[in-house]
Formats: structure tokens, sequence, C-alpha cells
């Protein structure tokens, strides 16, 4: 309630709110809320059909208003103030931060309120509006000639690649003018959350405070991307300042679409629906694997891309093992509904797997995509759309559904000038270098490589990136060389790991001799390295530009081809 922040009598704006807040609200005197933020932006964000079913209990108001054309608009910010003359007042407002609510009122109102005013009330609430005065002088179009802050390099996205790369850049070159730019007050380890739906990892161990991580020396600008202008040099943010940089790396990670299946998100976290996609809700799986005595358990996986695509089939694996040990397995009927055709993209690791189901008796149901869910009468529907038949839709009864939601590139990216026709981030595949512009790489989840999109990618990643953009810098004619690769720790049972890792073409790329571990076979010593290991590896090693076990080899680049 405290982060409730008054611009005028009948309006407030604060940053995103939890259902367990909203009766609070309520209590304080508010009639309506506004949801500004588009579904999905984090993975420890409530959808805004939570947020409204609270609403409707403490007998508010809720309007869903996002942002998703990559930057606030005109005709946002007229939806804005009609919906504040309709509306019961006094409303609550909120995005990520606050700024895209107070930046809408900004713009609903300057028509009818002096701009000293305008800027004066949102100054008192914490936000700066001078890029909307710039931008209403400016015909709605924000000026990119010259930006609030310059920086030689800037970094979007304060993920695993985005403080990664950030660090390996100040190893190569120290105090380089770097510049991270997002909004989150936490990072998450989501490698960690498969072991919280498992009830190995505690939720509390995958997460610390982005300011503690990001790297000393580095500007951290706590704001969303709304828009990039890359031939201007440009990144547009949230309440319309300008960044402008030397050299840009995207790394934002991906969104999840939690409402690309029907019914999904109004159950999600109750009636037995789950998923270790997000922080919140990898608790309730353990929550409802320890308590299943008997009945149909369905582990579901959309149609890829999607971060570690194995992480739909590692929650049914530990789950099965938990049963399996305590004895009721016998007594549960296990379906895995894949919407692909194999279990795993890389051969090689598909006979290990294969033991693992039939000990665990599950089903493997290919083709089979999640459309829609009914929480309350636990059934769910997948459309089936098996090659050289005719689609048709099947119903599925459940006591116990883990979901993965399809994934997407984010709403800012897609939109940009940076994507290609499928919305991610359009770069050459081994230098990780943009097509198009020269000074623009991308890594991570975001980026269009065909690689698996996972953190182990990441980490080879961010090495290659820094040592492209430093060498451009410098114009010294070298070029690091990305082979796709990626790590995917399968754990199949409690205490043992298929560790599986790959790069392009999904040729093997193992890190250890098969002596010690041999990656096509379940291994002690893999989950011993996925259980102590790989945490203080991420946190102290990656993040913290300490490539251990990574060394990005260069060659000289390419002539251009003569014409």
């Amino acid at each position: 309630m405290s982060d409730a922040r008054k611009i005028t009598e009948s309006l407030s704006v604060r940053p995103q709110i939890q259902p367990d807040e909203v009766a609070d609200f309520a209590a304080a005197g508010y009639r309506a809320i506004i949801c500004n933020r588009p579904d999905g932006e984090g993975a420890d964000q409530p959808t805004f059909e939570e947020i409204e079913a609270a609403a409707k209990k403490a007998g508010l108001e809720a309007l869903y208003l996002p942002v998703t054309s990559g930057k606030v608009q005109d005709a946002d910010a007229e939806a804005f103030g009609k919906a504040l003359e309709r509306l019961p007042k006094p409303v609550l407002a909120y995005c990520r931060s606050g700024t895209r609510s107070a930046t809408l009122w900004a713009l609903s109102e300057a028509k009818s309120r002096p701009l000293p005013e305008i800027l004066q009330r949102a100054k008192d609430a914490g936000y700066d509006m001078s890029g909307v005065v710039r931008r209403i002088a400016n015909g709605g179009k924000t000026p990119t000639d010259t930006g609030d802050a310059s920086y030689e390099v800037v970094v979007v996205g304060g993920g695993a690649a985005g403080i990664a790369v950030a660090s390996s850049l100040q190893a190569r070159s120290p105090g380089l003018d770097i510049a991270i730019i997002d909004p989150a007050d936490i990072h998450y380890y989501q490698p960690g959350w498969t072991m919280v739906g498992g009830g190995i990892f505690s939720a509390e161990t995958t997460a610390r405070t982005m300011g503690s991580l990001i790297p000393e020396g580095v500007h951290w600008i706590k704001s969303a991307v709304a828009a990039f202008e890359p031939e201007n040099d440009a990144v547009i943010l949230d309440g319309c300042r300008v960044v402008k940089y030397k050299r840009l790396v995207v790394c934002p990670g991906l969104k999840l679409d939690w409402h690309g299946v029907e019914g999904l998100v109004e159950t999600l976290g109750k009636n037995g629906v789950t998923s270790n996609y997000r922080y919140d809700l990898a608790p309730y799986t353990w929550e409802l694997v320890s308590g299943l005595k008997s009945g149909r358990a369905v582990f579901t996986q959309p149609p890829m891309p999607i971060k570690c695509a194995g992480a739909p089939q590692k929650a049914m694996y530990l789950s099965a093992d938990h049963w399996l040990k305590s004895g009721r397995l016998k007594d549960i009927e296990v379906g895995f509904y894949n919407a692909g055709g194999v279990l795993f993209g890389v051969k090689e690791y598909v006979p290990a797997l294969m033991e693992y189901v039939e000990r665990y008796n599950a089903g493997l149901h290919f083709f089979h995509r999640l459309t829609a869910v009914d929480g309350a009468a636990r059934k769910a529907w997948f459309e089936v759309a098996k090659p050289d038949t005719e689609k048709t839709t099947i119903e599925v009864e459940f006591d116990m559904m883990h979901v993965c939601p399809p994934q997407c590139a984010p709403d800012f990216i897609r939109v940009s000038p940076l994507a290609d026709a499928a919305g991610w981030v359009d770069v050459d595949q081994q230098t990780l270098r943009h097509k198009t512009f020269q000074n623009v790489w991308s890594l991570g989840d975001v980026m269009n490589a065909p690689n698996a999109k996972t953190a182990a990618a990441a980490r080879m990643q961010a090495p290659i990136v820094a040592e492209n953009l430093v060498a451009d810098m410098k114009s010294s004619g070298k070029q690091a060389r990305y082979n796709g690769y990626g790590s995917c720790p399968l754990t199949v049972e409690r205490g043992k790991i298929v560790l599986a890792e790959f790069g392009y073409g999904g040729a093997l790329l193992p890190s250890f001799p098969d002596w010690l571990i041999d990656g096509t076979k379940p291994s002690w010593l893999a989950w011993l390295l996925k259980e102590r290991f790989l945490p203080p590896f991420y946190w102290k090693g990656m993040l913290r530009g300490r490539e251990w076990m990574v060394k990005p080899e260069t060659v000289s680049a390419e002539p251009p081809a003569q014409l």
C-alpha cells in the first residue's frame, strides 16, 4: 500500500500489485484498478485474470489496458483518459514500475492541464515526465537526435545473458562505459525451478536482488525498454526517455504466453494446475506431487521454441520418481503430451530417456498441443495434429497438470526493426552480430540462432559476444564463433541426470570425458554437478565474468564478397 503514489484525487499509480493486496486497496477506498502491464513480462508476474478475480471478490472494477505496441502511443493515452472518465473513482493504475501508468496519465492530460502542472504532479509522485514534454513538442514522436544519457555499450536485459556479457566486457576492457537496462528488482536462477518443483531446492535460493549482481562500475538503468531506433543508435525507455549508444547488446529473454492456452490463467496455482516456469508456482508443483495419492497426472510441452526444451519432461521424471519411491506410482497414470513429434531433439539421448519413460509407465502423446483448460472441472483439451492426418481435438481429465506455456519474443522486440519475420532478434548464428545493424549483438533466449535456449548456452555466448564487440572497437578483424553449444541436464530421477550437451545440428559437445560423465547415460556425478556445483558456478562464476570452461576461439573475419 505504501507504494501507491497519488497523482490526483482520482488517480494513484504504483508498481506491480499482487492478488493478495487487492482487498487492502478496497479497504483504503479505491474503487477501480487499471492494469497497464501486458501479461508475461516477468516470470514471477501474476496475470491480469488473477488480479481481476481478486478485484471482483473485493467489489472493485478492474480494467486491462496493456501497452503492447512497443511504446506508449497516442491511442493508448486516449484510451486511458476515457477509462478514467468512466470508471468509479478513485482509481489505482499499475504497471511494472508505475512509469507507464504515469506516462499514460500525463499524455492523456496534455490538452486539459498546463504542462508545468503535469510535470509537477508526476514529479511529486516520483516520476520524471520530461520526455513527455519533448514528445508532445515533436508531434507525438520521440526525438532521437540527442539522448537523456549516452554510453559506449548499452545492454538491454539484466538476466543471465545480460549480466554475464557485461562482466565479460569489463574483463576485456576495464573502464568501458557500460549500462544495463532492466526494471526488475529480483534476478532469478531459473534453472533451479525444476529442482524447486521436485522438492529439492527452496524457491528462495533461486532469487537475489538485482542490485547485488550488477557488476561494479556498470550503470544500472532501472527502466523498461519501450522501443528501439537502431538507425539512430537509440533505445526509447518507458516514459519516453532516450538512451544513446555506440554499441548495443540485446538480451531481454523471452515472453511466457500464458494466454496462449484458453482458461489457463484463471486456474494457475489452483485446481491442481501448476508450472515450474513461474517462481511463485514451482513450490505448488511440489505441493501437488507430494500430496497426490492416485489419479491422472498430465505434463505438457508446447511447440518450439521454448526455454530449456527438456524442462517439461524433467518435471515428469522427478514427479514420477517420487511416486515410485513412495509406493504410489501404481495408482497414478502419468501422461506426457508433447506438441512436437519426438521426446528429445538429439537422438543420442533418447534411449536413456526411454528407459525412464518405461520405468514410470508414462504414456507418450506426440503432436498433442494444449489449447484449453477448465481447472474447476479438471479437464484439458488438446489439438492432435499428426502428420498426414486430419486435426482433431481430444478431452483429457486430470488430477494434476504441469503446464509449460507457449513462448515467444517479448512484444517490444517483435515490433522492433531488430526482429526477423518470426519476431526474434535477427543475428548471424556464428558471430551473434545483427544481420542488418552492425553495432548490435544479441544473445540468450531472444535471438534467432537455432540453438537450445538454456542458461548454459548464454554462458557460452556471453564471452563470444564480448570478444566480438571489443574486437570491433579495436578494428582487429578477428571474430569468435559460436558453435551452438547448449546443455540440458535431464533430471531423470532424484540422484541421476542425463547430461545432454550439444550444438548446431545436434552435434554432441561433451564437456567431460566419457569415463567421467557419459552424457548419454544417467549419472550420479551429473546430478552432483546440477545440485551442488552449478548454482555457485552461476552466481560466482558466470555472472562475475569468470569464464570457466569457456574459451572463445577467434578467426580472421571473412573479407567482403567481391561484386
